[in-house]
């Protein structure tokens, strides 16, 4: 079955910095573009980040983090990785990883604070 497990999640420092990576088994990875999501408290889950499948991997950022995060995949190791720099307290949220067809992993905490 498609499995997605998000890990690196924990506290950072207003300016730091934490990569984030997103493991996925049970279905051809490379076939896929994938994407990272954010869910904040008492707001909705947006879109952050999303890498195509094919070509030269491009990828799209919301506004919000253009500049700062970073999208890659990896196809031989089956993962996705969102390198967050300059991190704000406003990137606090839960961070999911989706693929196009709707399966999303379990989330991890991104909490940047003082």
């Amino acid at each position: 079955q498609v499995q997605l497990v998000e890990s690196g999640g924990g506290l950072a420092q207003p300016g730091g910095s934490l990569r984030l990576s997103c493991a996925a088994s049970g279905f051809t990875f490379s076939s896929y573009a994938m994407s990272w999501y954010r869910q904040a408290p008492g707001k909705e889950r947006e879109l952050v980040a999303t890498i195509i499948n094919s070509g030269d991997g491009s990828t799209s950022y919301a506004d919000s983090v253009k500049g700062r995060f970073t999208i890659s995949r990896d196809n031989a190791k089956n993962t996705v990785y969102l390198q967050m720099n300059s991190l704000k307290p406003e990137d606090t949220a839960v961070y999911y990883c989706k693929d196009p067809r709707g399966y999303w992993g379990q989330g991890t905490q991104v909490t940047v604070s003082s």
